[in-house]
């Protein structure tokens, strides 16, 4: 059993997809502590705080996605995470539609966007990847 040594551009996408992981984790924990604080940063504050539900209902997701992420990224299961980073733009492309929409500080849109570019770049270096480990078998 030989044990195949990592490239630079596989450890930038794992590097990527831990850091989105680890992100989306500390975004479920604090919406679980903080729903209202939460709220804010994300650019749609609450109208009244007998809506915390929803931001728990979005901490409970936001963890199972943090989860399924860490999971990939340990079987190394790099085209799926390909996938979720290109399907998972959705989720910023909404959140910055509705932050605007809102009237969201410009700071909580911009974030989103460069979330989306995050996303975009870390799909394209886990197509290279994917690509790579294919021609290599």
């Amino acid at each position: 059993m030989t044990i195949e040594k990592k490239t630079t551009l596989e450890k930038v996408g794992i590097v990527l997809v831990a850091l989105m992981a680890i992100l989306q984790g500390f975004y479920a924990i604090y919406a679980f502590i903080d729903p209202l604080a939460f709220s804010g940063i994300r650019g749609t504050e609450l109208v009244s705080s007998g809506d915390m539900d929803w931001i728990q209902i979005y901490a409970s997701r936001t963890l199972f996605i943090a989860l399924i992420l860490a999971y990939l990224i340990f079987t190394k299961n790099y085209k799926i995470l390909m996938v979720a980073a290109l399907f998972g733009m959705v989720m910023p492309i909404t959140d910055a539609l509705l932050a605007y929409n809102v009237q969201a500080a410009n700071k909580v849109v911009i974030k989103h966007i460069v979330t989306i570019i995050y996303l975009g770049v870390t799909f394209f270096i886990l197509r290279t990847v994917v690509k790579n480990r294919a021609k290599k078998q």
